[in-house]
């Protein structure tokens, strides 16, 4: 081989390279590693000073497990075309429903007994949440249902935009059924976000995305009412749409000092423990305040406590990062299946950090639901890096919608 082939062969490799970095977006994957950084630190501050957790390695292994899993998955999913995805969406959202059938004779009855909820198996040592995962084969399918109606239904109308409605409902229902099935009204609320991010992003008329958006104001307003009157409290309980624990919970959130030894003891001792980090935090590794099961729903806690103000508020900048790049991503990309899986992966994480860490700061009630990768949890840390190995692989892969269905 002459010289001039060998610079030509080195320079088709660099051009190569440079090429796959290039679809590689380190905007996404910089702040994901910082979080699970911050989230085994977090794990392991509040394991330390948890007396009902005396095995702190085991914790630690397991979770790190998820974490091995969840970058296997990425990359996976990264090297799998937009096309594969089309045609196996139906099949994964089928299979998710009926897992989660399964769950309902089939659930673990001792997270039940302690939770309330009955959206755990459990095989040995593990425990998997199916609604976790049935969250991305969910906004798989709704991506599916509405880019497959828009590439149909070119020309808009009310008319084609009611039946797009009607086919997003028809996706959504009866994984609401079988979440309220589960007594999982945290997890039920995420699956509303994401539904409603869709929705704004589908294309529907202003005039029935107005009266809808006002209906909801009105039905929250309404519910608020109904959830802190004495009245509304006996109809909510009567029907049964709401549980003691989860009014007890509302009555937390509404007093966090009211009960700090009984039910409001969590979310009481999660605000001193958060306000006693003041400025800068007391430093890795000290914990003057017990919250209890701190290391899952209450893990930012820990954060405020060692960290302080600046150190919580470097987490949810790196949130804001992440949020900010994913939607970069979405618009940059010329595939419609990929924006609208990409809105609802937004929408899922989006959700989930305004709900935790609005709960362990008293502006939200609490549901029980994980902060995204820094959590305890391998249910929930696995769907989240699923949804960003699909935010990766838009980019990754490069190619266009299709035009025929």
């Amino acid at each position: 081989m002459d010289k001039d082939s060998t610079e030509e062969s080195v320079d088709m490799e660099n051009s190569r390279i440079k090429t796959n970095d290039n679809r590689i977006d380190y905007g996404v994957i910089l702040p994901v590693f910082l979080l699970c950084l911050i989230g085994v630190a977090s794990l392991y501050v509040a394991l330390t000073h948890d007396p009902n957790n005396p095995n702190i390695l085991r914790t630690l292994g397991f979770q790190a497990l998820w974490y091995v899993l969840g970058i296997i998955a990425v990359i996976i999913i990264m090297q799998i075309k937009s096309k594969w995805l089309w045609k196996l969406t139906p099949y994964i959202y089928g299979a998710g429903l009926a897992v989660m059938l399964a769950l309902l004779k089939f659930y673990d009855r001792t997270m039940a007994a302690s939770t309330g909820s009955k959206n755990w198996f459990r095989f040995g040592a593990f425990t998997l949440q199916p609604s976790e995962l049935m969250k991305i084969a969910y906004i798989m399918m709704l991506a599916l249902v509405v880019t497959q109606h828009n590439v149909k239904h070119r020309e808009r109308d009310l008319k084609t935009d009611g039946l797009l409605i009607a086919k997003m409902l028809a996706v959504t229902i009866p994984v609401l059924i079988l979440i309220t099935l589960q007594n999982d009204f945290g997890t039920m609320l995420v699956f509303l976000a994401i539904f409603g991010g869709v929705f704004l992003m589908s294309g529907i008329s202003w005039r029935i995305v107005v009266p809808v958006i006002a209906a909801f104001v009105i039905l929250g307003g309404g519910t608020i009412f109904l959830v802190t009157t004495d009245v509304g409290r006996e109809l909510l309980y009567n029907t049964g749409i709401f549980k003691e624990y989860q009014f007890a919970r509302i009555d937390s959130w509404l007093d966090p000092f009211h009960d700090t030894q009984g039910q409001s003891f969590q979310l009481a001792y999660a605000l001193m423990a958060i306000a006693s980090g003041g400025m800068f935090g007391k430093g890795f590794n000290v914990s003057d305040v017990y919250v209890p099961v701190r290391e899952s729903d209450m893990i930012f806690s820990v954060i405020g406590e060692n960290f302080g103000f600046i150190g919580s508020a470097f987490v949810i900048l790196l949130y804001f990062i992440l949020i900010y790049r994913m939607i970069r991503v979405c618009f940059d990309t010329n595939n419609e299946f990929y924006a609208y899986l990409a809105t609802g992966i937004i929408m899922m994480i989006l959700f989930h950090v305004f709900e935790n860490i609005g709960a362990n700061i008293g502006l939200l009630p609490l549901t029980g639901i994980p902060l995204p990768f820094i959590s305890q949890g391998g249910s929930a840390l696995l769907s989240n890096m699923i949804g960003i190995g699909l935010i990766l692989s838009m980019r990754y892969q490069a190619e266009t919608a299709p035009k025929t269905l």
